[in-house]
């Protein structure tokens, strides 16, 4: 009976976020009333033991410092300079405009991971002037909106941040372990660009030859270091002091917001207005995840208290399932969900109910981890709700259709789909660096 409850809760609550409830108060309120009618009033009592539990994590101070470092770093004008430099250094080339969104994507990515704010600050700057050099409309979009979320896997990032608090392992760890991944991703989206500007140049032109000329006579050597050097002082003091066991995430966290508000300073663009601004944003960002935090911890404590995590552990044990075979079930089941529902629900209702298989399988959470990160990736570019499409169509010029994006962002999901067969039966590409770091 108290098995059937559980699936039922989990079902219920599914449902209820398909059909647009907000999901903290769906997750929690669904939760508290069945934590109510089955375990009465003392439920409240071990409730708030672990809202408190979980609001004391050290770990997730992380979250609003490193959300307030990437949407500082928005308003200091670096991501301007990057992407002008980037692209009038590799614009000579085939594909070049594309080859600079991707890298700068990534640069940002290891400085901000705020995907919202790296896709609306690249859709700005480099979408129109991609178009106006007669960039097709699908490329130029699908490597935007796809190069904007390499700060889901990129470290620093909140995705791991709060993966690594739902797993129960180091986020040092998973940070070190996303940092080869990451950068073969990275790779593997410029291979594509390169690729496809070879095969059909009309879609990937290259500047101009007078208009490069005109910028390696105007001091190149002094702008190219300008771009380069303060974005990579902060990603060293960040990813840095974490790899050299120097500083904690949550203190590197500290280290990155105080870094990037340095840097908005030296940009001569810290002002009130921009501080309220990143102020309220940080506040906002950081009050909703909590939210689905507080309410997702509630429905953790429901669905075990009912014996739930045991009754799917019981049905993967009598299916004799093989550990790649559930690997495959659950990533199938969050690359759909990706369709529907955001990056942190999938999160904090999916992952709790699985992750104790996986320990019971002996599976390395670490590598669970990355998997989830990569998969999760996609959810931001899959249709209808993928949060990076949405972003972009918010900021692209007149003519850019939603079927533009939707074509465009196709190659870039097959890739990392990819990627992640690759991950899953190469698990050195994650365990490697982390060995490293030990010896």
């Amino acid at each position: 009976m108290a098995e059937a409850l559980a699936i039922i809760l989990f079902a219920l609550i599914f449902i209820l976020i398909l059909f647009g409830f907000p999901v903290a108060f769906t997750l929690g309120g669904i939760s508290v009333l069945f934590g109510l009618i089955v375990f009465g009033p003392d439920f409240f009592y071990l409730l708030s033991l672990r809202i408190y539990g979980t609001m004391s994590n050290f770990v997730l101070i992380a979250v609003p410092l490193f959300i307030y470092m990437g949407i500082m770093l928005e308003k200091s004008g670096l991501a301007e300079n990057l992407l002008d430099t980037m692209s009038l250094l590799f614009g000579r080339l085939k594909g070049g405009l594309a080859i600079s969104v991707v890298i700068v994507g990534a640069m940002l990515a290891a400085s901000t991971g705020i995907v919202g704010a790296t896709v609306i600050t690249m859709g700005l700057i480099s979408l129109p002037t991609m178009l106006k050099r007669g960039y097709s409309v699908e490329l130029a979009t699908g490597t935007i909106a796809s190069s904007g979320t390499l700060g889901q896997i990129i470290p620093p990032s909140v995705v791991l941040v709060l993966l690594g608090s739902v797993l129960n392992v180091s986020v040092g760890e998973l940070f070190t372990a996303a940092l080869i991944p990451g950068i073969i991703l990275v790779a593997l989206y410029l291979l594509y660009i390169i690729l496809k500007a070879t095969i059909t140049p009309e879609s990937a032109p290259p500047l101009p030859h007078e208009e490069i000329m005109k910028f390696r006579a105007k001091g190149m050597a002094k702008k190219v270091i300008n771009a380069f050097v303060l974005p990579f002082v902060l990603i060293l003091a960040v990813l840095g002091s974490i790899f050299a066991g120097i500083a904690s995430p949550t203190e590197a966290a500290a280290v990155g917001a105080m870094g990037a508000t340095v840097l908005t300073v030296i940009q001569g663009k810290f002002n009130y207005k921009n501080l309220k601004e990143v102020m309220r944003e940080t506040t906002h960002l950081t009050s909703m995840v909590f939210s689905i935090f507080i309410g997702a911890t509630a429905f953790s404590l429901v669905f075990r208290g009912l014996e739930g995590d045991r009754f799917l552990v019981e049905i993967i044990t009598r299916a004799d399932l093989s550990t790649n075979a559930f690997i495959f079930m659950v990533m199938a089941a969050v690359f759909v969900a990706g369709f529907f529902i955001d990056f942190i629900e999938i999160i904090f209702i999916i992952v709790p109910v699985v992750a104790p298989i996986f320990t019971l399988l002996g599976v390395d959470l670490v590598w669970v981890g990355i998997l989830l990160a990569v998969n999760l990736q996609t959810s931001f570019l899959t249709p209808p709700f993928g949060f990076s499409l949405f972003y972009l169509k918010g900021v692209a010029p007149p003519g850019v259709e939603t079927r533009h994006l939707y074509r465009g962002i196709v190659p870039f999901i097959i890739i990392q789909l990819v990627f992640l067969s690759l991950i899953i039966f190469f698990p050195e590409v994650v365990s490697w660096l982390p060995e490293v770091i030990e010896d």
